[in-house]
């Protein structure tokens, strides 16, 4: 290989290098920071669905499953992953 031939190949590698900066790796943030917040969910929390749902969470299942109440006696059950937005947390109890 000579250096016209590295040199052909320069380009591609500097468009993958600013996919990867642009596109690849916002993505995967915005995916971890998803998963961070849909694991540190608890009973209480305010919650909208990517359906636009608007309710409260009543437990967490196992299975990735959370039950939601979104009017009086009114209860889904919502696979954690489908949850876009926590509107309000609740606090931990107090440990005493």
């Amino acid at each position: 290989m000579d250096t016209s031939t590295i040199a052909q190949f320069v380009p591609l590698i500097l468009i993958f290098a600013i996919m990867y900066f642009l596109l690849i790796r916002p993505q995967q943030k915005k995916l971890k920071d998803h998963q961070k917040m849909v694991s540190a969910l608890r009973r209480g929390d305010q919650i909208v669905t990517q359906g636009g749902l608007i309710g409260k969470v009543v437990k967490v299942k196992e299975n990735n499953e959370v039950e939601v109440e979104l009017a009086d006696n009114v209860k889904v059950r919502v696979v954690q992953s489908t949850i876009a937005q926590v509107l309000s947390k609740t606090e931990p109890a107090a440990n005493s």
